[in-house]
């Protein structure tokens, strides 16, 4: 199984001791609505299982694929609130197809606004 077979098993299960088990622990996560990259398995653990809650409802769904031997690029659309969301989850692998980078963008701009405060509800609660 590689790394992008064990993302979308992830995304069917929900498993988030598989999500843990696919990232390297040095991932980096970088969002559309935080600045910095943030570093590590447990911030980005925390980001990838936040983001899954908010998307990953009945809407949600992978209408596009670009891969090469260690990475892929998933466009991804969901409906929240009335809103329709695209965007796009880069993600990198290392040679045991562990997650090493994940980088998420979305558009329209009231999607983007609409993440950021429901990101920071999901993060908080997590806490």
């Amino acid at each position: 199984m590689t790394g992008l077979d064990s993302w979308y098993a992830y995304m069917k299960s929900h498993d988030r001791t598989a999500l843990w088990d696919l990232l390297h622990p040095d991932a980096v996560f970088e969002s559309p609505v935080v600045h910095t990259p943030q570093r590590g398995r447990d911030i980005t653990f925390k980001y990838l299982s936040s983001a899954e809650q908010v998307l990953g409802g009945p809407t949600f769904t992978y209408v596009g694929e670009w891969r090469n031997e260690r990475g892929a690029v998933l466009e991804f659309k969901t409906m929240i609130d009335g809103i329709e969301i695209n965007g796009v989850d880069i993600i990198s692998f290392d040679g045991e197809g562990r997650i090493t980078h994940f980088k998420v963008m979305v558009r329209p701009l009231k999607a983007i606004n609409m993440l950021h405060r429901l990101m920071a509800e999901q993060l908080a609660a997590q806490s």
